[in-house]
């Protein structure tokens, strides 16, 4: 029987699918599913989800709940974590502040000033998680869901590297999936190899049948404009660097120094009402804060609305189940770049195809990335490097210099001007940053 561990369990979305799809595999039916929380309320909320598809299931699986993170992760074989440090409360100001300077963000969760201040909130956070797998759980294996990916890995697994800890998100799977609908092609048609970074990883490869469908997709997007639209930041990139490249255009316009650093660009590039995330200044912030006043309703609605219990297509499920003994399961995760894509930094977290089995988490070798797509990668690990460094020492300059280097903060502000930011940013982040002994520099 295993035992699977939810940190930050109420995170009610991302727990009630992963559990259902988890429940779907013959060997985990009769798991443990442990759900830990530190709001109370939340965590009775998705209690109650829970216990609805274990019932409707049929499934003799037992059910722990907790706010203790240690009782919850003791003697367990999988953990994932859907954790945010501070909430939307905090986080607002990571997108609020920033837009006072100018730089302008859609999302502001990943990259960027933005990106790395959610980052020195969360890490110390995720180290502590890593030190209590270490003690209680030391060959339970890690799956990590919460931003910013690269930059919360890229701790874990330098402080940790014996864990075998990895980075999930959905962008790849679901940019193959939206590839193949503009080629009107089932994903089972479709080949690919994709690597890079998280949310900025390229398709190197994209077949259909066995053949380079690439030229189909180019015609798509050239000729139709509503696939063009869709997605027109990414196509661009496409168009321009002839690698499609995962996550929205929303997360994409962010981390590089075309679509963001003036207002006309802003407008032609960043369109409302195109694609499910287009672009447009807080558009993520303005999501959660309306969940904020309806959450409850709504999960009150789930709770009385039939369960689909059909598998869906995250990666979680699929990967604890071959680590346990199941059948094989290849993947994209986040792991430490041990020579897999030689091109990028060594040791930096990577984003490639890993097979997971009984042995657990091994990488696959990808080779060179194609230079011009290599180059923007190097550019955000470079400043995710700097950022952890800061994180990892309580070192405020490193974070300075990895907001110089930002190429959206830097395509916007002068460097006293990202002085300046970093230090408000810092003063209104001061009290989530233990690891901070002076936030001056």
């Amino acid at each position: 029987m295993a035992k699977i561990v939810f940190i930050g369990a109420g995170s009610f979305g991302f727990t009630r699918t992963l559990v259902r799809d988890i429940l779907t595999f013959p060997l985990l039916r009769d798991s443990t599913i442990s759900l830990m929380d530190i709001d109370e309320e939340r965590l009775e909320f998705i209690k109650k989800a829970v216990e609805k598809i274990i019932e409707i299931g049929k499934y003799p699986a037992k059910l722990e709940v907790t706010m203790d993170r240690r009782k919850a992760l003791k003697n367990a074989d999988a953990v994932i974590c859907t954790i945010l440090a501070g909430g939307v409360k905090i986080w607002r100001y990571d997108v609020e502040i920033p837009k006072k300077y100018g730089v302008d963000f859609c999302v502001g969760d990943t990259r960027g000033i933005a990106g790395i201040f959610r980052a020195l909130r969360t890490i110390p956070i995720m180290l502590d998680i890593c030190k209590d797998i270490e003690q209680l759980c030391p060959d339970a294996i890690f799956l990590n869901y919460t931003n910013p990916m690269s930059m919360l890995c890229r701790a874990m697994q330098k402080q940790f590297p014996n864990l075998k800890i990895t980075g999930l998100c959905h962008s790849v799977q679901g940019t193959a999936e939206m590839l193949a609908s503009w080629i009107e092609a089932k994903i089972e048609q479709i080949e690919y190899v994709c690597a890079g970074i998280n949310h900025q990883a390229w398709f190197i490869e994209f077949k259909k049948d066995g053949k380079d469908a690439y030229p189909l997709i180019k015609k798509a997007i050239l000729e139709n404009e509503k696939i063009y639209k869709e997605e027109i930041v990414r196509n661009e990139m496409f168009l321009a660097l002839g690698y499609y490249v995962t996550e929205s255009s929303g997360h994409n316009s962010e981390y590089n120094w075309w679509f963001r650093k003036r207002q006309d660009l802003i407008e032609k590039y960043c369109l409302p009402g195109t694609g499910w995330n287009p672009g447009e200044y807080a558009y993520i912030l303005k999501e959660y804060l309306k969940r904020e006043d309806i959450w409850k309703d709504e999960i009150k609605k789930y709770l009385q609305q039939p369960v689909n219990l059909e598998r869906g297509h995250e990666y979680a499920s699929y990967i604890i189940n071959a680590y346990l003994g199941g059948e094989p399961y290849v993947f994209n995760g986040n792991v430490p770049n041990l020579n897999i894509i030689p091109n990028l930094p060594y040791g930096a977290c990577v984003e490639v195809p890993v097979l997971v089995n009984r042995r657990g988490l091994n990488y696959i070798h990808v080779g060179p990335l194609p230079p011009q797509c290599a180059a923007l990668n190097n550019i955000n690990i470079a400043v995710e490097e700097m950022a952890v460094e800061g994180a990892l020492t309580g070192n405020p300059e490193m974070v300075y210099y990895a907001a110089c280097y930002d190429p959206l903060t830097a395509s916007v502000l002068s460097l006293r001007e990202i002085k300046q930011l970093v230090s408000e940013m810092f003063e209104k982040n001061k009290n989530y940053l233990p690891q901070f002994k002076n936030i001056k520099f």
